[in-house]
Formats: structure tokens, sequence, C-alpha cells
């Protein structure tokens, strides 16, 4: 059987022989706008049983069922990252959701620090987006975008074994890099004007706390977030 080139995520369980009922903006997308017909094949995933190849048993405007076949990739989850990052312009910001959801990340937390210039985001158009590019990208895994949350009240809560890659752009040259330590991690990306004096201070007083610099160029808030990631994954993760 040739793999389905069409990859959707679904809420629903997977497995042999098991019917996948689709939404009616799924079923636009696969028979009004592919124009998919019963027989073609679809690749699944739900980011807990793997990738399935299934075939469309049900076509129609509004509804449509599919059936699984065979599994054409296990589970693989993502190192435990978090994301943190202060939002920005729309497009921007879309653009971090995406590629930090290519590059792994476990969990998507847009945060407000003192100098973030959005107080507002839609939490489930930036979700919509990490599951497109999960199904783009040839994922099993979806993470989990959080509602906009004030930076202190994050740190307030902060788990004790989970370290903190925070990227300051004061030590742009600095050599300062990662230290080995393994378990979770985050990495925090502030907002086009940096972080606070306030807010600096703050974390350079948390143990978990370690401020790395992304190189002797101060970055764009989307290109430190891509840069931090692959300094992370290079370093800790599971490339």
């Amino acid at each position: 059987m040739k793999d389905a080139k069409i990859r959707l995520y679904v809420d629903q369980p997977l497995g042999m022989g098991q019917s996948v009922p689709v939404s009616r903006e799924q079923a636009h997308y696969l028979f009004g706008v592919m124009r998919l017909q019963p027989g073609a094949r679809v690749a699944l995933f739900n980011g807990k049983d793997g990738e399935w190849q299934s075939e469309v048993v049900a076509a129609g405007r509004k509804d449509g069922v599919l059936k699984c076949n065979v599994q054409s990739a296990s589970q693989s989850n993502p190192p435990d990252l978090w994301l943190l990052f202060a939002p920005i312009k729309k497009a921007r910001t879309d653009f971090i959701v995406e590629k930090s959801t290519e590059m792994g990340a476990a969990r998507i937390c847009p945060v407000q620090s003192e100098f973030t210039n959005s107080d507002r985001i839609r939490q489930d158009r930036l979700q919509a987006h990490a599951v497109e590019a999960a199904e783009q990208c040839g994922g099993v895994f979806v993470p989990e975008v959080t509602n906009l949350q004030k930076l202190s009240r994050v740190l307030d809560d902060w788990p004790e074994d989970r370290q903190l890659m925070f990227c300051d752009e004061t030590l742009a040259g600095d050599e300062a890099g990662l230290p080995l330590k393994e378990g979770p991690w985050a990495i925090l990306i502030g907002p086009e004007g940096g972080f606070s004096q306030a807010e600096r201070a703050r974390m350079r007083r948390m143990p978990q706390a370690h401020a790395v610099s992304l190189g002797p160029r101060i970055l764009r808030a989307d290109t430190a977030a891509v840069a931090a990631m692959t300094v992370w994954q290079q370093r800790l993760g599971d490339w």
C-alpha cells in the first residue's frame, strides 16, 4: 500500500479497523477541496497512537468516515521542552508556533512580560496552526498551545525540577553556554523590547534559570525562537 499524501490530525482513537468520523471542516477539505472519493488514502494521527494509513469509506459534503488499515509510524514524542515567548505581530507569532512545533516543542506558552506589545491572543487559532504544522511536517505529536499568562505568574509557579534557558540580549557576543542538565527544560524568548531589569534580575536569582547568548547579534523575537530551539536541541535534545 502506498503511503497517503494527505495527512490529517483527528481527535479519535486510532487502531486496526477503527472507523474515524471526520468533522464538517475536515469533510470540506477532504471531499470539497481535495476531491477525495471512497477508496482514497489518508494518513491519520492523533498525537497518541502513531500514524495510520486509512481509506475513505464514506464521503459527503458535511461529513464522512475513514477506516484505519495499517500503522505506518509508531508514536514518537518530543523531549519535555516548553517554549515560552512574548507574542508579537500576528504573522510572526504564527511563525513561532509553526516552527516550534516542527522543531519539537512539547508545549508552547505565550507569556506577557513587562514590555510585551500584545496583550491578547487567539489560543484556538494558534492551536490550529500547531496542528497544521504537524500535519505538514510529518510529525505525530501536536504540542499544546496554552492561553496567554503573565510571566510573573508563570515564574511564581515555576516547577522546581524544570530548567529554564532564557535568552538575554544583553549577553550578545558573550560565550555563556548551556549547561548539560538532563530532565525537563523550558526556553524563554523575550519581547521586542527585551526583558525589564526586574525580570532579568528575578530570573538570575532562580537556581533553575540559565541566561544564554544567541550570538553576537541581537535577533528578532521570531528568529530568536528558532535559534534558541536549535541550540537546545543540539546540546540536550533528540537531534
